[in-house]
């Protein structure tokens, strides 16, 4: 069965293991010191760092601010609790994440509740980071990704937008993911321009395959309204991370209100949003 770690720390897997082998990236911060955060009250980046609600402006940074709170572990719950006194996100609410391993897979449940006797605005998405199974820095190819549609096909997105500081752009022309035959190859250099950015609830799910061709993992959400594929672009860096989001990135000068931004979630008060997404390995090591 597959065993795991969770830290209260961000509610952040620490550790993703199938007889003994090690699938979660490890944190080093040579490369980027996290391992699965939650993004959460934000995708990606606002425009300027700054997130407007109800006509005041409140400083945003990248993907919010879950993946470095205390979570109360409550049973198998783990809990964080906005008071509405955040100065930066004056809502309150509960988030509330919940782990369970099904066989060879993790599910990761997420749910958003509104506390307050107002309307709530929010995003919230995954950010997993996986080993590249026998890394080499020499090697021309480290791993391959692939990406399925909602009934499991195999499909090459079209690219609508990149980013610049963060922040997405639109392209003159829409792109495709630059495959080959159905396979993104993980080469140096590939994540040079940033994040690729799948928009338009076009991929569901992500499979990472190793170097020869061999299927080591699947990441996936039915509910995903977007998909990011993305690694530092440094030197050396042995891990990719695959994240299904409920929620995306501004573009670049947007200064409307946080319940205008593209991909934006809205609660009533006590009423609930549910974010799910599994980790499933496929094979053990051959």
């Amino acid at each position: 069965m597959l065993e795991y770690t969770i830290n209260p720390h961000g509610a952040e897997p620490q550790s993703i293991k199938l007889d003994g082998q090690e699938y979660l990236w490890q944190g080093d911060p040579a490369f980027w010191g996290r391992r699965a955060p939650i993004l959460f009250p934000i995708v990606g980046k606002v425009a300027d760092d700054t997130l407007r609600i109800d006509g005041k402006e409140f400083t945003m940074k990248q993907h919010g601010f879950a993946r470095d709170a205390e979570f109360e572990k409550k049973g198998d719950r783990y809990v964080m609790v906005g008071d509405g006194q955040r100065e930066n996100y004056p809502f309150k609410y509960e988030l509330a994440v919940t782990y369970r391993v099904e066989g060879k897979s993790l599910y990761c449940e997420w749910s958003v509740t509104n506390k307050d006797n107002k309307e709530i605005h929010f995003q919230i998405g995954a950010h997993p980071a996986f080993n590249l199974l026998d890394y080499n820095p020499e090697d021309d190819v480290h791993g391959y990704l692939e990406c399925y549609d909602a009934n499991g096909n195999v499909i090459i997105p079209e690219l609508t937008h990149y980013l610049i500081s963060g922040l997405r752009k639109p392209f003159d022309t829409p792109k495709l993911l630059p495959v080959e035959g159905t396979l993104l190859p993980i080469k140096n250099g590939i994540f040079d321009a940033d994040a690729f950015i799948i928009e338009n609830s076009q991929v569901k799910a992500v499979s990472l395959f190793d170097k020869n061709r061999n299927k080591i993992l699947t990441v996936g959400s039915s509910t995903a309204q977007a998909y990011g594929l993305w690694a530092p672009s440094k030197p050396g860096c042995p891990f990719v991370c695959l994240e299904p989001w409920c929620g995306i990135t501004d573009t670049a000068g947007f200064k409307g209100d946080i319940s205008e931004r593209d991909l934006s979630h809205s609660l009533r008060p006590l009423e609930e949003y549910k974010f799910t997404y599994w980790i499933e390995v496929v094979a053990e090591r051959q």
